[in-house]
């Protein structure tokens, strides 16, 4: 569960000119990263209810989109999601429309909706890219790679002869070798796209939510022209690993633990063997006390004040120093 990504306080700027941001004290007047949604307002989904919502006597859980960070029934989502253990995230229906791009993934990483599909037509727009009569010339082509690849071969070894003509320096030499040696000619290719490769296959386009597994977004093609259109279309946090939902997890986890640890074990640690000894005596030492002390208080049904406490802790330190003053050390 995650918050809005760009969303700051508002503290010190025109909404709040009197009031000094503490934490940014220096940041601009407006970010135009805040958005003041539905969600802003405590209205969520395409229904644009409130959650908890007193007129919902429908139990049905709610779902956040990762893009748009709206919240979802998830009957409203166009189909039935997963259970919730075999997904990690989902894209909303408007914005896999917004983020069109993802529908050729999704019929290779999306995680299957629990609906029935009857027909093509109720399973979505069939998008394939027809291959036209060059392409199947180049596949034609392709299909004689051996060949020409045994020809440039046959002209790298007559490369690699030894000259013969008049403007040489070096003089001819025969080798024999028993092993045959093979010619590979290196081509520079350039960086495949993911993405055109996907979109040159067939895959379905529907008008419904998508559901992803953990580590989908590491699937994303990261080239120059997938960035660029990640940028235009305002989403570059998908290729983002710290960004996901189970990151987010995994550090309210973290900070979980953190704020279960024992601040006096975390001090214990610190010390040597007698420092800890000690400190666990005045610790048993206190709480004994300041229990006994306490329970007078509860057996009369009387209220417990700021001076009692104070005077509890005052009573406490004297007799604590007149332990310390009556100890004797001797040296052997």
């Amino acid at each position: 569960v995650f918050l809005s990504r760009n969303f700051r306080c508002d503290c010190g700027n025109s909404k709040f000119k009197n009031l000094q941001c503490k934490l940014l004290p220096e940041k601009g007047k407006v970010n135009s990263g805040n958005k003041y949604n539905d969600n802003f307002y405590g209205l969520y989904c395409t229904c644009k209810r409130p959650y908890p919502d007193p007129e919902d006597e429908i139990p049905d859980e709610m779902i956040q989109c990762i893009v748009c960070e709206d919240w979802f029934h998830g009957r409203h989502l166009g189909a039935v999601p997963p259970e919730s253990g075999d997904f990690h995230e989902m894209v909303c229906q408007a914005c896999m429309n917004h983020c069109h791009f993802l529908w050729a993934y999704a019929s290779q990483l999306a995680v299957p909706a629990l609906t029935k599909v009857n027909s093509l037509e109720d399973e979505g727009v069939v998008l394939k890219v027809e291959e036209n009569e060059e392409q199947k010339k180049e596949i034609k082509k392709e299909g004689g790679v051996e060949h020409q690849e045994t020809k440039e071969e046959k002209q790298m070894e007559q490369f690699n002869e030894p000259s013969t003509s008049s403007g040489s320096a070096c003089p001819e030499v025969k080798q024999t070798f028993s092993v045959p040696y093979i010619f590979v000619v290196t081509k520079s290719e350039e960086p495949v796209c993911k993405l055109k490769e996907l979109q040159s296959k067939q895959f379905f386009k529907k008008d419904t939510a998508t559901f992803w597994p953990s580590n989908w977004r590491s699937k994303l093609c990261t080239c120059e022209d997938c960035l660029k259109m990640y940028s235009e279309l305002e989403v570059p946090f998908l290729t983002d690993e710290c960004d996901t939902v189970l990151a987010y997890e995994n550090k309210g986890t973290s900070d979980q633990e953190t704020e279960r640890r024992d601040p006096l074990m975390d001090t214990l640690n610190s010390m040597n063997r007698v420092q800890q000894v000690e400190l666990i005596c005045e610790y048993n030492d206190l709480k004994t006390e300041l229990t006994d002390y306490l329970r007078r208080f509860a057996d009369e049904g009387t209220v417990v004040k700021r001076e009692d406490i104070q005077h509890f802790f005052e009573e406490f330190q004297s007799r604590k120093r007149q332990r310390t003053n009556r100890m004797q050390y001797y040296c052997s």
